[in-house]
């Protein structure tokens, strides 16, 4: 069956926010716009819906698969309490492109979470990503849309070029997108740690803890 591609732009209201809603529901993929990227969205409670995934990313099961939310209280709610030093950067950095990492007090999906027991989350400045995780109730999948050794697609075109076939509905933003990753600080400790370099310089981070 042919990938579905559907055209929201930025409106959080489309009709074809709600498909993608429900294609998630369904245990499908969904290639989704957000700040950054494109990403690939999956229901993270469902393990077929995982295990595909990882198959497609080539992206072996210890990794992990960052997630997005609506907003902090569905993060706390379906992954456990922040902790106090990652709700002081959500709370200054949220919704953008700042991904946390911490341990998750509720169970997740194997191949979610990383091998030693981390969960990678955020709360995009994107409203169509937001309402998709509204919409399922959960924070989703988040990983690029891309192929293992491809470019992050930045425009839905790159997106077709590559996952043609192989997602089940790209939703499809008005122009390209940012292309720079968000920054991924570890928040598990005393003191933050940078993961991966973003979006978000690393002095930001630091003075916004001073």
């Amino acid at each position: 069956m042919a990938t579905r591609q559907v055209s929201v732009g930025d409106d959080p209201q489309s009709g074809g926010v709600k498909l993608g809603a429900e294609v998630l529901a369904s245990g499908g993929i969904v290639v989704y716009p957000t700040d950054t990227l494109y990403g690939l969205g999956v229901d993270p409670t469902r393990k077929a819906a995982v295990d595909r995934l990882c198959r497609l990313k080539q992206r072996p099961i210890g990794a992990g698969l960052p997630l997005i939310a609506a907003n902090l209280t569905q993060v706390e709610f379906c992954l456990g309490v922040v902790p106090p030093l990652g709700r002081r950067l959500c709370e200054r950095f949220w919704p953008g492109p700042l991904t946390l990492v911490f341990t998750p007090r509720r169970y997740l999906v194997t191949g979610v979470c990383a091998v030693d027991g981390s969960v990678a989350v955020r709360v995009p400045r994107c409203a169509v990503a937001c309402r998709l995780a509204e919409l399922g109730g959960q924070p989703i999948t988040a990983t690029s849309a891309n192929l293992a050794g491809e470019a992050p697609a930045t425009t839905a075109m790159a997106v077709a070029s590559q996952l043609a076939l192989k997602v089940d509905l790209v939703l499809e933003a008005e122009g390209p997108l940012s292309g720079a990753a968000s920054t991924i600080v570890d928040v598990r400790g005393v003191h933050p740690v940078l993961i991966r370099k973003g979006a978000v310089a690393w002095d930001r981070v630091l003075q916004s803890l001073e």
